[in-house]
């Protein structure tokens, strides 16, 4: 395929996709993207984008972007790459070892490293030739980093002081029950230490996907805990994540965070980077990324994600990289 083929291809990927594109940050303003309003049915999102327009330059423009131009793809884990706390499945598994032969691939979850042992490190184990020295994770929505060299190697690691965290996990269990929200039937730990994070899960750590989605689709039990946990926890962030989660970290700690750590760790700056998640409404633990300057590219599901790295590697065959 010629260049301006290949171009004129992805001008109609882009197109087509612009239902599920909500944000793009570039040239460091805030940018609101098209919204798939058949989707967006619920009050929460309606109200939290018109208060995002209200403050953005809407311009569609930056997403736009050749595919080429973006030196790394940042991805979001559940919801974005894999459904909640699942591995990546074959397809997923293929399209990033083909993604990690043109592009520096980095991985921001609320989850715990032993998360992405589960979900990522095992699943690539069953690929050849997978590339992984292109591949960067960062657990605990960045407050951690490993690389691999021979062996998967922790770069760095901030920790909640032992105290704090008593505080935190004595605040969940508090705002719990005062909203009455302690599950009849319950799989594993309901809050979970993950050492720069506490995470609170509504059916425990282990429930099935299909009971996880259909506690909370309107997310309306979790912003109900996020306006009590924010005045009592100050000093922390609290994010709603995942199909059933809170997490709070450190003030600061964040996917902006975790974002600025992956431009210093491969020298890069925002405009060379697109973040790809599935909660960058207002209030969605992938928002933060919007304050970094990077392109920001909402998906809804796994499946929107394997059409955009399609689109990547795509290019990436025909001698766009």
């Amino acid at each position: 395929m010629c260049a301006e083929g290949g171009r004129a291809a992805q001008e109609l990927f882009f197109r087509k996709r612009k239902r599920n594109t909500r944000y793009s940050r570039g040239g460091g303003g805030e940018r609101a993207g098209a919204i798939s309003t058949g989707y967006l049915s619920i009050i929460f999102y309606i109200l939290g984008f018109i208060l995002l327009f209200m403050e953005s330059n809407i311009d569609q423009s930056s997403i736009n972007r050749p595919l080429k131009d973006y030196r790394a793809i940042v991805f979001d884990l559940d919801g974005t790459l894999a459904p909640s706390k699942s591995e990546l499945d074959a397809e997923m598994r293929s399209l990033l070892v083909s993604l990690l032969h043109s592009k520096k691939v980095a991985i921001i979850s609320g989850g715990s490293f032993n998360q992405f042992k589960k979900q990522i490190i095992d699943p690539f184990a069953k690929v050849l030739h997978s590339n992984l020295s292109n591949l960067l994770l960062f657990p605990t929505c960045g407050a951690q980093q490993y690389s691999y060299h021979d062996s998967w190697q922790r770069i760095y690691a901030l920790e909640i002081p032992p105290e704090e965290k008593d505080r935190i996990i004595k605040t969940l269990d508090a705002v719990i029950d005062r909203l009455n929200l302690r599950p009849i039937e319950q799989w594993g730990a309901l809050i979970e230490d993950r050492g720069s994070q506490i995470t609170y899960s509504a059916l425990g750590q282990q429930a099935p996907l299909y009971e996880k989605e259909k506690w909370d689709p309107d997310q309306k039990k979790r912003l109900a805990m996020k306006q009590l946990l924010d005045p009592i926890l100050p000093d922390f962030e609290v994010r709603i994540g995942g199909a059933t989660s809170v997490d709070v970290t450190m003030k600061g700690i964040d996917k902006a965070y975790g974002i600025r750590k992956i431009m210093e760790a491969l020298k890069l700056s925002a405009r060379d980077i697109m973040f790809v998640g599935d909660a960058l409404y207002p209030g969605g633990n992938d928002h933060p990324a919007l304050q970094t300057g990077v392109d920001a590219y909402a998906v809804q599901n796994p499946e929107d994600t394997k059409a955009l790295i399609r689109s990547i590697v795509g290019d990436a065959v025909e001698g766009f990289i």
